[in-house]
This record gives C-alpha cells, sequence and structure tokens, in this order.
C-alpha cells in the first residue's frame, strides 16, 4: 500500500467548510478576514473561525489558517493579536510566506506548526531545507515545481519536513502568481488577495483618434490566446503524486462555491482512497470532475513545461446545483432547501457525503404545509420530497443546464 497523503480543502466560509469537512477532507484551510490571500471569498470573523475549528476538529479534521500576503507596516503591528486568535483558536497550521511574519507566528502562535506557502515559490531543496532549519514544519511548493523535481526536493530534505502542493484549480499565468497586471488596470493587488484576474478579460485594440471603434486582436479566426490558461487536475494521476513523496495534496478553490468544495473534495477522497490501495479509480468519481465549473483540465507542470493552449479556455458550466437536503429519514422522506428553480419531471442526480451519485425524476414535491408544488420558486424556502433511498444531510440535488461562457 502506498503512503496515503492528507487530502487538503479549501474554505472560503462556514457552508464551503463544512461541505469540504462533510465530503471527505483531511484538513481544510481558510483565512480571517486579513492578511489572506482571498479578500473576496467570505473568509472568517474571530468568532466563526472559532466555531469553524470547532466544527472541524469535531470531525477529526485539521485546520490551516493562511496569512500569505506580504504585510506592510500598518498592517505588521496588527499582526500579533491576529496570532493570539488563531493560537488560542486552536489553529492547527499557520500559512506564511513573509519572513517578518513566519518569526512572529512563532513568537504569538507557538502552539501552530507553521506552514510556507507556495507564495514563497520554493522550487528547490536548498530552500526547503533553510525554511526547515528556520522551524517550519511543512513548505508549500511552487506550482512551477515538475515531479522529477519533487522526488529530489524529498530525498534531499529531512524526512519529518512535509511536502504539499497543490493538485487541483485555477492556474496563474504568472510565476506563482506574481502578477501586476491586475494592480495596474484595477488597483487590485494579487500579491494582497485582490485580483481581479483581468488574464480572463477579452481584449481588443483602439486607435487613438477612433475611440468606440474596437478591432479585434487575433492569431487565428477563434482569436489571440495570450493569456490562454487552464484549470489543473490530477485525479488520473494521483498514484504518481503518492510515489513522489508528497504529504499533503491541495486543492485550490477558497473563493468558489460550496458546490465545488463538496464535489472536488468528494471526487480526490475516493480516487486518492483507491489509489493508495492500489485499485482502480472507479469512472463514477472520477467523472465528478467534470460536474463543476472549470476551464478545460491540464496537468500543470508535473509532467513537464504545458506549452501554449490553442484552444477555448472559456469556463464549462453544465450542472447547477438545484436544491440541498437538510433532513431525510429510512424511507426517503427528505427536507430540502431550494437553491435553484427545477420542477417536477425533471431529471436530477443527487450527490452527497459517501454517497454514489444517481439519477432520478423529481416527483410531486410540497411545501411545508403539504401542498402541491409543480415548481419551488422563493430562493432557500423549504419544501419536501420522495427519495428512492435515505440519503444525508447536506447531500446535493443538481440539474443538467448549459451554463458556459459563449465565445
Amino acid at each position: 500500500m502506498k503512503k496515503k497523503p492528507e487530502l487538503l480543502a479549501p474554505a472560503g466560509d462556514m457552508e464551503r467548510l463544512k461541505m469540504s469537512v462533510l465530503y471527505g477532507a483531511d484538513a481544510v484551510y481558510l483565512a480571517g478576514t486579513t492578511f489572506g490571500m482571498r479578500a473576496f471569498a467570505g473568509n472568517f470573523t474571530p468568532d466563526e473561525l472559532r466555531e469553524a475549528v470547532a466544527f472541524a476538529h469535531s470531525h477529526g479534521v485539521r485546520v490551516h489558517c493562511t496569512i500569505n500576503t506580504m504585510p506592510r507596516n500598518d498592517e505588521i503591528a496588527k499582526l500579533p493579536q491576529h496570532l493570539e486568535l488563531l493560537n488560542d483558536a486552536g489553529v492547527d497550521a499557520i500559512i506564511v510566506a513573509d519572513l517578518g511574519a513566519f518569526t512572529m507566528a512563532g513568537k504569538y502562535a507557538p502552539k501552530c506548526q507553521r506552514h510556507i506557502s507556495t507564495q514563497a515559490s520554493i522550487c528547490n531543496y536548498e530552500t526547503a531545507r533553510a525554511w526547515y532549519d528556520l522551524g517550519a514544519s511543512r513548505v508549500i511548493l511552487a506550482r512551477e515545481v515538475g515531479l522529477e523535481e519533487i522526488r529530489e526536493i524529498r530525498a534531499k530534505t529531512p524526512a519529518d519536513l512535509e511536502i504539499e502542493a497543490f493538485v487541483h484549480g485555477a492556474m496563474c499565468v504568472s510565476y506563482s502568481g506574481r502578477c501586476l497586471l491586475s494592480n495596474y488596470m484595477t488597483g487590485r493587488d494579487s500579491s494582497r488577495g485582490a485580483c481581479a484576474q483581468p488574464c480572463r478579460y477579452h481584449y481588443a485594440l483602439m486607435e487613438e483618434k477612433r475611440p468606440g471603434e474596437y478591432f479585434p486582436i487575433e492569431e487565428d479566426q477563434q482569436g489571440s490566446y495570450i493569456l490562454n490558461s487552464r484549470d489543473m487536475c490530477m485525479i488520473d494521476h494521483l498514484g504518481d503524486l503518492c510515489d513522489a513523496g508528497l504529504d499533503s495534496l491541495k486543492i485550490e478553490g477558497r473563493a468558489k462555491s460550496a458546490y465545488y468544495a463538496a464535489i472536488i473534495t468528494g471526487a480526490y477522497r475516493h480516487c486518492l482512497d483507491a489509489a493508495v490501495e492500489g485499485k482502480p479509480i472507479d469512472p463514477i468519481w472520477r467523472n465528478e470532475v467534470e460536474h463543476v465549473s472549470h476551464r478545460p483540465y491540464a496537468t500543470g507542470f508535473y509532467y513537464g513545461e504545458p506549452g501554449q493552449y490553442y484552444e477555448n479556455s472559456r469556463y464549462i458550466r453544465e450542472w447547477q446545483v438545484v436544491a440541498l437536503v437538510t433532513d431525510c429519514d429510512e424511507k426517503g422522506n427528505a427536507t430540502l432547501s431550494l437553491r435553484n428553480k427545477f420542477r417536477t419531471g425533471d431529471t436530477v442526480e443527487l450527490v452527497g457525503p459517501d454517497l454514489r451519485p444517481f439519477q432520478m425524476e423529481v416527483p410531486v414535491m410540497r411545501d411545508e404545509d403539504g401542498k402541491i408544488l409543480e415548481e419551488p420558486r422563493n430562493p432557500q424556502m423549504t419544501f419536501h420530497m420522495q427519495l428512492p433511498c435515505q440519503v444525508p444531510p447536506y447531500t446535493l440535488v443538481r440539474h443538467m443546464v448549459e451554463l458556459s461562457a459563449k465565445v
């Protein structure tokens, strides 16, 4: 049996944290309302952070908190108080990129392990060893590192230094996310958690004396690919990742939906367990990564330079969550909360915590007063539906609908 790495999932807010935990994460990573690289995720207030740690720990799941921005003078002065909060709340590890923040974490959060963020661009064994000598328990490698390099880093670093790497999610067109484009164009700094993602905009050329006239920038009939990027997906190569000696496999996506957190975590949980045991991956779990909004998938830098991508890299989105199961008895009598409209007779799929996805036709639904509903319409409304079997709370009901971005 292969060594089993930790599965580390994103938690942008409390709902996404619960989804990641219940769908199979070994650990989650999140942020407070400051010092994190995802300023537009929901993030956690001090009280929410304590609640999040308590919930995760009650399910045997570790909590890592990001402090991976590069703080300025006025911000660094506020860091001790935040670190003490994380320490007292029971956070298991703090993810840092800045050397000053790293040193302060050792002083003000002594109960927390210190992990070095991918923002530090660790791509060789000497840098990994240097952080270890300073007191780091884990390094999160740069996304530009390949499998052979990981094997060498593992072989030439202390055995008790943990190594983590991203295995799924968005990839940046800039080296380790060090991009100035967002700051230049919008005043939102990507290195301070506020990237506006201008690499995904559609651009045209405008001549100075012809305002309002836009000329296409084209390499061929489909447009330009200068800033084209794909999403990383390593679910087909989990055996290779285990063999390389990684201690933690990280799913990107704190700013993504609760549905994304649930589905991707669940898919990787089942496929990783199979890979570790040397069993073939069940296609139904492998196919789950196709059920979330994503750009075309690639394997990043793991097997060499990814090269320029000359196809459409717009988002593929073919499924929509329509309801969330809040309760269900042994006879399949379910209480649900509405997320998007659907109606009696629609074909839907259900997937839940450790629940193999299955398809069903929507039967008669009823409101809380028992009246028949052909189509629940009020967001978050509670309604009832007969399911073919008992399913766990937080099971998702999804409907196939074409919502992909158009070229």
